[in-house]
């Protein structure tokens, strides 16, 4: 069973409790308590599998609920490319607990394939460049440590993981700089001064006539958002005169777009799409019921 502290085991138990949160009222007045379920988890479409671990704990979690057994639940790894028709797992256990768990296990499942499946899709696509696909902190609110997770499956990188634990300058900071009449060099080198020398310390620009200001203070990624393709290329140009900061572009980046930028030279490509807009993958969970308790199959 996952510890409390683990957010998938958290995020599990919240949807657990909200799909049933007095108990499945249909499989207690139907089901005799002893009867098994044994499932096998289908693809109906070809993707790229993610979200196992939050499947295995709602079986786990629904299991214990409904004061039964789980005798088996293997799934194959997050990251497996899989074809319509391919059998991804199986589970057995009474048939309350598996049955309680199967919607709220095959959501996870069906939204973390496509956000895998998608992610896997933008790094095909930039495949060759040197450039690496980001997601960004458009995540579902409380499924960020899921979907990011999701990402790594499909072949992409996390970006920062909160706001807590890497500066990231964007362009409303910087406004407000300028209305107070700060000094944009100035002000981030007080910012290297007052953070760990572990921090890593990110500005975004929207123009190319930033980079001066923002190259002089030794950062160490400069983000050009929304910018050309033309003006990619120079802004990368730029920043490659003047240091050894990583590129980054962001700014409504789209599959049919993610090659062409990502060849002007850039690190990185932050791509808010994959988190935001990834298609639920069609997924199945087929189930067959014991009359009496026994050993999986």
């Amino acid at each position: 069973m996952n510890t409390p502290t683990d957010p998938v085991a958290a995020v599990v138990a919240a949807a657990l409790a909200e799909d049933a949160p007095w108990g499945d009222v249909t499989s207690e007045a139907l089901l005799p308590p002893g009867a098994v379920a044994h499932a096998e988890l289908r693809a109906r479409e070809p993707g790229v599998l993610a979200g196992t671990a939050a499947a295995a704990a709602a079986f786990e979690q629904a299991a214990a609920l409904s004061g039964g057994a789980l005798l088996r639940c293997e799934f194959s790894a997050d990251g497996t490319r899989f074809a319509a028709g391919d059998v991804l797992g199986r589970v057995s256990g009474t048939a309350r607990g598996v049955l309680r768990a199967e919607r709220v296990a095959l959501n996870l499942l069906q939204h973390l394939s496509g956000v895998a499946t998608g992610t896997a899709a933008f790094v095909a696509a930039v495949a060759g460049t040197g450039a690496r696909v980001v997601d960004t902190r458009k995540t579902t609110p409380g499924l960020r440590a899921l979907e990011r997770a999701a990402v790594r499956a499909g072949g992409g990188r996390n970006h920062r993981w909160s706001l807590s634990d890497a500066v990231l300058v964007k362009d409303n900071h910087l406004a407000v700089l300028l209305a107070e009449g700060v000094d944009v060099t100035t002000a981030l080198r007080r910012v290297r001064e007052r953070v760990p020398h572990t921090t890593a310390v990110e500005v975004e620009v929207d123009r190319l006539d930033q980079l001066d200001a923002v190259l002089a203070a030794d950062v160490d990624v400069v983000l050009l958002d929304n910018f050309s393709l033309e003006d990619l290329a120079e802004g990368v140009r730029r920043v490659r005169a003047a240091s050894r900061a990583l590129v980054e572009a962001s700014g409504g980046v789209r599959l049919d777009t993610v090659a062409a930028i990502a060849r002007t030279g850039v690190d990185l490509v932050s791509v808010g799409a994959l988190t935001q807009n990834s298609r639920t993958l069609d997924l199945g969970l087929d189930v067959e019921v014991a009359a009496a308790a026994g050993v999986a199959p």
